[in-house]
């Protein structure tokens, strides 16, 4: 197991990262907190695959475990699903001490930390993301929320979890598709920080897509290293934070106008290339490096082409994305591999030109 220490004063917590962490979570659990209950969410799916069993886990451990789930799909990332949690735990007697424990992806965590952040004015969150998606990206820093209508994140808040438990062993039941849609925000992390992260993900591409369990951990504990120290410079996404955005300004909007058509992780892919575009028409990228990345994008199974999506609608929505200060968009663009810069002074005439690549 490898842990990392995410040092944030009183808020500090530890990620876990390494096989079979699930089999622990109650000793985890009573490790990080004194509970007598504990409140379970997650998805159909994910409860027939570890829900259950978790459940049993806790339960034996000599906890009261009330577990709830949410229907799978962005749109149960809403208000009104958030409005039923509150409902159902309610009805469990929750109380302000009771955890609330996250299993599953992105959608089921943001939506449950969104709960707890604002149930009770906060109550406990743990997160057990069984996605390489949520492992190496949305379960660390804070960031909870839901969407309103297709604005994704538009209503949220900066809440930590009491801990992070990621068990790399739950990554061998994804589909190919859902890997890969983690592999966006992986190589996301290697071209904003480490070049050098960024040639073990290429020399080590045919043992990542077989998932090689040795590789696969320490991949994922360098990808959630490198967010974990962004976010503990700066918590509050109010600088050095703007640098995980890189493909996201696009990319959101790319998820926006396909009504989520789009996953996240196939549009973070486009979003990054197309951005990657940007940094080169504006003379900051060498062609070679924006190669390597469309290269390593492809290899990944993940897409490099913007499909036939409306760009003015995609400009559109841009201008709504949440970086926008005084009307004008702010990218992070790759000068190289594994370093990035933030700017504002992209034209649109620039981007348009990107998009339509």
């Amino acid at each position: 197991m490898k842990t990392i220490k995410v040092e944030l004063g009183d808020r500090s917590y530890n990620i876990l990262i390494g096989s079979n962490l699930l089999n622990r979570a109650a000793d985890l659990l009573c490790e990080t907190l004194s509970t007598e209950k504990c409140i379970i969410i997650t998805n159909p799916t994910v409860d027939n695959l570890y829900g259950n069993k978790l459940k049993k886990l806790l339960s034996k451990s000599g906890l009261t475990v009330d577990l709830l789930t949410v229907p799978e799909g962005e749109e149960y990332k809403s208000l009104d699903t958030a409005g039923r949690l509150y409902k159902e735990l309610t009805d469990c007697f929750s109380e302000r001490g009771t955890p609330i424990l996250a299993i599953g992806g992105g959608v089921i965590g943001d939506l449950s930390g969104f709960v707890a952040a604002t149930y009770m004015r906060g109550v406990p969150f743990i997160q057990a993301p069984t996605t390489l998606l949520a492992q190496v990206d949305s379960s660390i820093g804070g960031k909870v929320g839901v969407d309103h209508g297709n604005l994704k994140n538009k209503i949220g808040a900066f809440y930590q979890p009491k801990l992070v438990i990621s068990d790399t062993e739950t990554l061998k039941t994804l589909p190919q598709k859902e890997f890969a849609n983690g592999m966006a925000e992986v190589i996301k992390s290697a071209v904003i920080r480490d070049r050098s992260f960024f040639n073990f993900i290429r020399e080590n591409l045919p043992a990542i897509m077989k998932q090689d369990s040795g590789i696969i951990e320490e991949m994922v504990f360098r990808t959630a290293s490198i967010k974990a120290s962004v976010v503990m410079q700066d918590e509050k996404d109010t600088g050095l934070r703007n640098i995980l955005n890189f493909g996201h300004t696009i990319g959101h909007a790319v998820e926006s106008v396909s009504d989520f058509g789009i996953s996240h992780g196939q549009a973070v892919a486009i979003g990054m290339l197309t951005e990657a575009k940007i940094s080169l028409k504006m003379g900051t990228l060498e062609k070679n490096e924006l190669t390597e990345i469309e290269d390593m994008l492809s290899s990944c199974g993940l897409p490099t082409r913007l499909p036939e999506l409306d760009r003015d609608s995609i400009l559109q929505a841009i201008q709504h994305d949440k970086k926008v200060t005084n009307g004008k968009i702010r990218f992070a663009l790759p000068g190289n591999i594994g370093d990035v810069y933030i700017t504002d002074e992209v034209e649109p005439a620039i981007i348009r030109e990107a998009l339509e690549e």
